[in-house]
């Protein structure tokens, strides 16, 4: 019954670190969310940062419903470059989810 307890124990540790991981990253990655004025049009957004807003497009999209000022998509930006790293982050990281799952065969 000793064992049982101890392995209790680091499962709730390791849950609790990995909650407070995830919110510290949530904290980290709102820091550079598209809309939040660190450009304008003397220095408009790249193609990386095209690639970042793409990647995190889930979290901006859930805070702009709370916020006017953050949007999903940078308007002060490079133009064709920029929306070629925002599209190509967006197809890696949402449809490479469709090319992980396993497909059942028919039997």
């Amino acid at each position: 019954m000793g064992s049982r307890g101890g392995r209790r124990m680091k499962m709730r540790k390791s849950m609790v670190f990995s909650g407070l991981a995830l919110v510290l990253m949530l904290f980290i990655l709102t820091g550079c969310i598209p809309g939040d004025g660190s450009y304008d049009f003397d220095k408009p957004a790249g193609f990386l940062s095209g690639v970042w807003h793409g990647w995190i497009a889930p979290l901006s999209l859930i805070m702009g419903i709370f916020s006017e000022t953050v949007r999903v998509y940078e308007v002060f930006n490079t133009g064709w470059w920029y929306d070629f790293g925002f599209y190509i982050a967006v197809i890696s990281g949402f449809g490479g989810l469709s090319l992980s799952r396993k497909k059942k065969k028919d039997k």
